[in-house]
């Protein structure tokens, strides 16, 4: 046995150190090569062309190491900064949150959702998830905490399951196709629930960012995003629980964290790279932002540069403050200054709370405006769409207010907002087919009035002319009646 180990020892420590060296070996080789790989393509993408940058006067964007990347307000759709934004890139876990919001928008969050035995394995097990079992349950409520915050795949098998009532997720998938096409989405597929890798499994910056702005309107699902960790109490049907944390940097506490984030959700698969949707808000201005196939960790930084980009030069401009004439084909429908009715109260005005954002660098009066007059609330007469070189700003309602007591020629910005500097400009918008028609029932009652007064001076005349005869009459019967008495 002594012997045995003096021979043994020295040989399986030979052995060791060998493997050891080997292993070194191969991991001194792949590593330069994949860090080589992702900096090569960081170098790619920051040399692609900024096609924002190309607009006159527009501020001019940062270099980001996405391929694709954009960043839209929230509210009015303006896209400030944009980067191949119609290309087709794989979404990754960036598709949940179109998962998630459809399933918010369509379920209770109380409702209990069955773990199959489909939702489990067909879950790689090396792909993110929490590692639940066949027959295992969750609140709706509990499964959309597990798709945000720890990229549950199952979760979302489980999810689409629950809401098609079959395992065949071709069926979700084509409610996640409709929907997005409701959203504005124009070059999307989605072929499951969850961004597991799929060639007929694709979207674009431009699509992320207009399913985005469906999802951080909704605030349960932006404060779940920015929730630190997720935790389940045991149940019957959950017997340990569930703890996980928050893995996504930019959130509070985070090594990226962003003072200003609304919410946010990461996508990472090899084919993918790093892709990040994200809304921030700072000053009253709501921004967007979508980088895909970018390499960590400069998804956050590029993110938040973007964000900065955002900030620090563009501004919302209400356009009831800003607008100072407005010509419709010159036909000179368009009144400024004071109320042409008197003190009448005004029928149209432009609605005070809608605004498009605008660079610092480009004043209201370069921009460009059109009207139309196909609306689809009842309540507006038409609407003014603003551009600048063919880049949409923003959309004005030209609104009926003959019916509000508050109504007023002079619109009123927020308190604390100004628009553009012109806070004392108001705007009277006619719409022709009103006027016209206003000039016909008033051409109409002028026509009855002189007919009927030209009825009653012809009666009037008749009537006299009666009553001379009547009086002559009487006059000559009185004179005959003196003679012959005479």
């Amino acid at each position: 046995m002594p012997g045995f180990r003096k021979q043994f020892i020295p040989k399986y420590t030979r052995s060791l150190a060998a493997l050891f060296c080997v292993c070194s070996l191969v991991f001194a080789t792949v590593l330069p090569v994949q860090a080589s790989a992702a900096e090569l393509l960081l170098e790619t993408n920051r040399g692609l062309p900024i096609q924002s940058n190309e607009v006159q006067n527009w501020p001019v964007g940062p270099v980001v190491g996405a391929e694709s990347a954009i960043l839209m307000e929230f509210q009015t759709g303006t896209i400030l900064y944009s980067k191949n934004i119609h290309q087709r890139e794989y979404p990754a876990s960036t598709t949940k949150i179109l998962t998630t919001l459809i399933a918010a928008e369509q379920c209770q969050m109380d409702e209990i959702v069955t773990f199959s035995h489909d939702a489990v394995f067909d879950t790689p097990w090396d792909s993110s998830h929490i590692a639940m079992d066949v027959g295992q349950e969750l609140t709706m409520e509990q499964c959309l905490n597990a798709i945000l915050i720890r990229s549950a795949n199952e979760v979302c098998y489980a999810v689409a399951e629950h809401i098609t009532g079959t395992t065949d997720w071709q069926v979700f998938s084509d409610l996640m196709n409709e929907r997005a096409a409701q959203l504005g989405c124009l070059n999307s597929h989605f072929a499951n629930p969850n961004g597991l890798p799929d060639s007929d499994h694709y979207t674009t910056a431009y699509d992320l960012a207009m399913i985005g702005r469906a999802f951080f309107a909704n605030e349960m699902l932006c404060k779940i995003t920015l929730a630190p960790r997720m935790e389940f109490p045991p149940t019957d049907k959950l017997p340990q629980g569930k703890l996980e944390n928050n893995h996504m940097e930019i959130i509070p506490g985070g090594t990226y964290a962003y003072p200003y984030l609304v919410g946010c959700k990461t996508g990472y698969t090899d084919d993918a790279r790093s892709c990040l949707v994200s809304c921030a808000e700072k000053n009253g201005l709501r921004l967007i932002c979508v980088v895909m196939r970018d390499e960590a960790p400069y998804q956050y930084e590029d993110t938040i540069t973007l964000f900065e980009y955002g900030f620090s030069n563009f501004e919302k401009v209400y356009v009831s403050q800003a607008e100072t004439k407005y010509d419709i084909d010159n036909t000179g429908l368009f009144y400024s200054g004071n109320d042409i009715f008197g003190n009448s109260q005004p029928f149209l005005s432009l609605n005070k709370d809608d605004f498009i954002v605008l660079p610092q660098t480009i004043s209201f009066q370069e921009v460009t405006s059109s009207i139309s007059y196909e609306t689809v609330d009842e309540n507006q007469a038409a609407v003014i769409t603003y551009t600048y070189q063919g880049m949409p700003l923003g959309t004005v309602g030209v609104d009926f207010t003959g019916n509000r007591e508050d109504a007023s020629v002079v619109e009123t910005p927020p308190e604390g907002e100004l628009g553009n500097g012109n806070e004392d400009n108001s705007v009277i918008f006619i719409n022709p087919v009103v006027l016209l028609i206003g000039c016909g029932v008033l051409v109409g009652l002028l026509l009855v009035w002189l007919i009927v007064r030209l009825i009653l001076k012809n009666y009037n005349i008749s009537l006299g002319s009666r009553r001379r005869i009547w009086r002559k009459r009487n006059r000559h019967r009185h004179r005959s009646s003196r003679r012959f008495k005479g």
